[in-house]
């Protein structure tokens, strides 16, 4: 049975309003600054450490009382393998400020390495394959999808997360509102 062009246009109008309200519902579910604030870090959160592509140890506890931002990463990712840049330019910005940026990788050594020859990154990139996708979790990103960003505020609370693509803009106005606090 063929659709007329009225049908086709109600469809099509049904399918964008279906389509928005899933988006509105997953933006709605999203927890504001407040609520994220109040969930805090895994209580073994300083403990953690991830080894680093080039050999020794990325430990979280050298951070500590600093504003850290930490995006999870994948190579096969095209989302984070686009911001990776900017965020690394980011981070060589605000370093000298006492902010610290390090990419936590989502993914295996071997691919890892093999992208950190053909994009070199300043910041301190960790390979945190599952246990990073459990830390992922643990901070807010309940969907598990990358790229994921946060923000531990210098007084160690969990102050922003992102779930998707993040920019210089958006990680600069998350410092500037953590500053106040």
């Amino acid at each position: 049975m063929a659709m007329n062009r009225r049908q086709t246009l109600a469809f099509g109008a049904v399918a964008a309003i279906a389509a928005a309200t899933g988006a509105g519902v997953g933006v709605w579910r999203q927890p504001g600054a407040a609520e994220i604030g109040q969930a805090g870090l895994p209580p073994d959160f300083w403990t953690m450490s991830f080894t680093r592509p080039e050999g020794g140890e990325l430990a979280l506890k050298a951070f500590r009382g600093q504003p850290l931002i930490i995006n999870f990463w994948a190579t096969w990712c095209a989302p984070c393998v686009r911001e990776l840049p900017e965020i690394d330019r980011f981070a060589v910005e605000t370093a000298a400020s006492g902010v610290h940026t390090v990419a936590l990788a989502i993914d295996g050594p071997t691919p890892v390495r093999e992208f950190l020859k053909r994009i070199p990154l300043k910041m301190p990139v960790g390979l945190a394959g599952l246990d990073g996708s459990e830390l992922s979790r643990q901070l807010g990103n309940a969907q598990g999808g990358l790229p994921f960003t946060v923000m531990v505020a210098a007084d160690g609370r969990l102050a922003q997360r992102r779930l998707g693509e993040t920019s210089r803009d958006e990680l600069n106005r998350w410092l500037s509102e953590n500053k106040s606090r």
